[in-house]
Order: structure tokens, then sequence, then C-alpha cells
């Protein structure tokens, strides 16, 4: 039985170890430990980085250096190490080391990174001061890179109209300056007396620092310094400009107005949700849907009367309309002629039946009052019936005579 071969797998990709100018094991201590605690520890920028181990990405801790103070040296007590303390505004955070030399390379590396410079009185080897040195050009191009928060590229005018429309956001802005010397000019904005002051600073890019040109000319080492320096001197009366970034609840465009051809600002109402209907009980009990019914593209007919009740085979004929006569008489099969007579429908068969002729009474050897004799009577019943040629050829005195019979009966 032969097995399936298996794709080689590739290996993992290994992602990047963070880039420090310095790292090596250190052990910390802070203000709320009892005891100290072993870390990987690296410098990058500002920060001070602590890992549970070389190997890891993440740290765990960090130190912001911004509020550096000074090194405090600590004299040894025994085979415990080498200890000193790194002194912050807020707090004061103590150190351990195997050897002197790592107790040198940290201070050398921390001073290097806070003061822009290389220090020189510390015991450090030429290599040592080298890799100092490229550490101290790596952090200038990093802060001449980095821009502050109150850094937007706005012109002079804008710069003026946002400290004016903004003024909880804050009163000092920072622009890029004018002639393309890489530069960036400052904005202020302050209340005196009820009236608005509005100044300009300008601030030359000399090299990696920043020189803000007053009378007694102030050198930054960034962007950051030199807002620092401006929220220092005026005894923190300006306040870096930090613009919120509130979000619309409202959709809106803007549409020309047709009167005068302005832009303006339209709003559209947001359409309403249906409203909800009550809810059946939950104990009744779902009723099915209405069976689509088809819809027929013919035009519907109205519904045909009732058909009359059948009647006897011998009474398919022409009856006529009206009232029946009063007396029997014995020519009842006879019809008058001056009344109008109709057509009864017939029914539908399946073979339509010969009409029976009709029954003729004997011929009585009698005068009628009217003069007539039987074989003309009898001639009459035997010839068919025509309402409307039947009333033409009608004589007066035939019409006469049959009314006067009409009045002896009565």
């Amino acid at each position: 039985m032969t097995s399936s071969l298996s794709l080689p797998r590739a290996p993992k990709p290994k992602s990047a170890l963070p880039s420090h100018y310095h790292e090596s094991f250190l052990e910390k201590k802070g203000p709320q430990d009892r005891d100290y605690r072993k870390f990987w520890a690296g410098l990058q920028g500002l920060t001070l980085y602590f890992y549970n181990s070389n190997r890891d990405f993440q740290h765990v801790e960090k130190v912001d250096l911004g509020g550096f103070v000074k090194f405090t040296d600590e004299a040894p007590s025994g085979n415990t190490g080498i200890h000193f303390s790194l002194v912050l505004r807020n707090q004061e955070i103590k150190f351990r080391v195997d050897s002197l030399e790592s107790r040198e390379m940290w201070k050398g590396f921390i001073l290097t990174v806070v003061e822009l410079r290389v220090p020189s009185n510390l015991t450090l080897l030429p290599g040592h001061l080298y890799m100092m040195a490229e550490a101290r050009d790596k952090e200038e191009t990093r802060r001449a890179a980095e821009k502050p928060s109150c850094f937007l590229k706005v012109s002079r005018l804008e710069a003026q109209l946002l400290l004016e429309r903004y003024p909880e956001c804050g009163n000092l802005l920072l622009r890029p300056g004018g002639g393309g010397t890489g530069g960036v000019s400052v904005t202020t904005r302050q209340m005196l007396n009820g009236s608005p002051v509005v100044r300009h600073y300008k601030v030359k890019h000399e090299g990696p620092k920043y020189v803000i040109d007053v009378e007694d000319p102030f050198t930054c080492s960034s962007l950051d310094a030199v807002v620092s320096y401006f929220v220092s001197q005026t005894n923190k009366a300006l306040v870096p400009f930090l613009l919120d970034e509130d979000y619309e609840k409202v959709l809106g465009y803007a549409e020309a107005d047709k009167e005068n051809g302005e832009n303006v600002w339209v709003a559209p109402l947001a359409p309403k949700a249906p409203v909800p209907g009550p809810a059946p009980p939950a104990t009744s009990p779902k009723q099915p849907p209405p069976a689509p019914r088809p819809v027929s593209t013919q035009v519907k007919l109205p519904p045909l009367p009732p058909l009359p009740p059948p009647s006897n085979e011998d009474e398919n004929y022409v009856i006529p309309i009206g009232d029946p006569p009063a007396a029997n008489y014995v020519n009842d099969d006879a019809p008058f002629l001056n009344r109008q007579v109709a057509l009864k429908p017939k029914l539908p068969t399946a073979q339509p039946k010969a009409l029976k002729p009709p029954v003729v009474p004997k011929p009585e050897h009698r005068v009628f009052n009217g003069g007539l004799t039987p074989r003309k009577l009898a001639a009459s019943r035997a010839q068919p019936f025509l309402p409307t040629t039947g009333l033409a050829s009608v004589t007066a005195e035939l019409e006469e005579k049959l009314q006067k019979r009409r009045a002896l009966e009565h």
C-alpha cells in the first residue's frame, strides 16, 4: 500500500525584530515593585521598551524619556551587581546590571537620544562613541520627520480663522513657513482686554536643529521642543491646538439654487421607518395566506338570465302575448288577428322534432254570426299566421264583424 506524498511545508515567515539603538538584559525596579525584575530592554527614540525575552516582539512595559531629569549612581554593595537610577519628572526607576561597562553604555545611549549629543564624561571606548554618534543621527532624522499634533498644513489666514473659530481647541498652531526652506511658523491668538491679539513667529530649520527667530534666538532639537518652549515661556498660557475630529450625523449635499445660482447646503429628510402593526396573539393559529387568483386578460361577460322552465313537447309553436279570452270558444286554437305575438325561445336539443300540425275540429253545418262558413274557418286555421302581413290584409269589414261578435258574447 502506497502512502500519498504530502507537499513540503513552507517555513513560516518570521517577523522582523524591533530596531533599537541599543539593547541588552536589564533588571528594573519601579516605584510599585518590591524587588528587581529581569527584562530584555531596548532603546528606540525617546522610549525604553521592556520584553520578557530577547525573542519576543511585543513589549510588556515601556518608559517615556521625555521627562528625563538626570542619572544617579549608587555605591556597589557586595556581589549584587552595579546599580544606577533614572530620575524622571514624575518618578524614579532603579536599574541593576552585571558590569560597569553595561551601565556606562545604557547611560551614554539614553543621554545621546535625549540631548542629541554624544556625552564626553563617561568611560567609553571609541567603538562605543561611534555607535552613539550613529544613534544620534538616526534620532535627528526621526525627529525631523515627526510632526507634533498641532502642526497643520494651512496658510497664514487659515491658521487665524481656525484659532478664531475653535478657541476651545487651543491657541497655538504650527504651520509650514514661507520661502520653501523647510522652516515652520508659529501662530498664536490670545485675548487682551476683550480684544483678540494674533502673533506670528518664524522658526528656521538649520540642519537637524530648529532655531526660533526672536530677540534672543533659541535652538531646539525638534518641533516638539519648539512647542514646549512656547508653552513653558508663557507659563502655559499658550495651549497647542488640537482640532476635534467630530463626525457629521446628518447627510447633506451642495445644490445650486435655481433663483440666484448660488450653491446651498441641502439636508434631505430621512425616510421614516414603517410603523409595525399590532402583533397577533401567540395562541391564535396562523392563517394561511390567500391563494392567488388567476388574472384573466379577457373581458368578463355579464351572467346569462335563467332559462325558462321546460314545456311540453307539443307546445313548440308561436303563442300570443296578452290576456287569455274570457270565455271558451270553438275556435280557441285560432289566434286573434289584432294581437301581437312573439316567438318563444327554443331549448337546445340534440335533434329538432318536427312540428305537429294543429288539430282541426270537425266541421259543423252552421253559419256563425260573422258570416264565416266551416270551410272558410278550417282554411283559415290551416294557413300559417304572420303577424305583420295578417294585420295589413285585414279589411275594415272583417274587423267590424269581429267587434260585434265580441260585444254579443260579453
